[in-house]
């Protein structure tokens, strides 16, 4: 079995991938074992649920630095002082920094609630609707400077419908994340996954620019 590998998992709200990530920890053969989360909101529920769980947690309140430069190395010493192999951004709502970013190259991950490089930024589901697209999803990358920009991992597709709210096509998304994530954090931390010159490697293949691609009427534990 390989080696624990530490994670640090960074959030500003109600953790519900934190919470995907905590039940996939508890399968014996899964070598992820989360650290610390990390939150810029005293009041975000995401902490509870790390609480619960027994993981170490910390805040760092945004509004307490003078600038993002002082509260992105502030929140790097905090990491840092976890040793992770792996940190993961689950609903974290800053921009982080050049410098952040390049101090995390490769073991730095994201997940963007879209079919990258379709629909970045905010209200995702919405603007799926908007643009009439027949399949919208959500995908794992790894983090870059360029904002929801970086190299991808995996993505889940998920149909359109033509009955869909941006609510209920949210719903499906969000099922299809507490997949996929896991998956990613999974194939990382058992050194399956890495990001490579030319992007990034899963069992020393390079993945498609799309990553691994799951149809949501897959069964993502199918995924090699």
């Amino acid at each position: 079995m390989p080696q624990p590998c530490n994670v640090v998992v960074l959030l500003s709200g109600t953790g519900s991938n934190l919470q995907a990530l905590i039940d996939s920890t508890g399968d014996g053969g899964n070598p992820a074992r989360i650290a610390a989360v990390i939150a810029n909101r005293s009041n975000a529920y995401g902490l509870q649920r790390a609480r619960q769980a027994g993981i170490a947690t910390q805040v760092l309140e945004h509004a307490d630095f003078a600038d993002r430069d002082a509260f992105d190395q502030a929140l790097m010493q905090a990491i840092d002082s976890f040793a992770p192999q792996l940190v993961v951004l689950a609903g974290f709502m800053r921009i982080l920094t050049p410098a952040f970013v390049r101090h995390y190259h490769g073991r730095l991950l994201n997940i963007h609630p879209s079919l990258l490089p379709r629909h970045k930024g905010l209200h995702t589901h919405q603007r799926a609707l908007q643009a009439g697209d027949a399949e919208h999803g959500c995908t794992v990358h790894f983090v870059t400077e360029e904002l929801d920009g970086g190299p991808l991992v995996v993505q889940a597709v998920v149909p359109v419908q033509s009955q869909d709210t941006a609510a209920s096509l949210a719903q499906r998304v969000h099922t299809q994340e507490h997949h996929v994530y896991p998956l990613a954090v999974r194939w990382f931390a058992e050194g399956r996954l890495r990001l490579g010159d030319s992007g990034p490697l899963l069992d020393g293949n390079p993945l498609p620019a799309t990553g691994y691609l799951i149809n949501s009427k897959e069964t993502p534990c199918a995924a090699p």
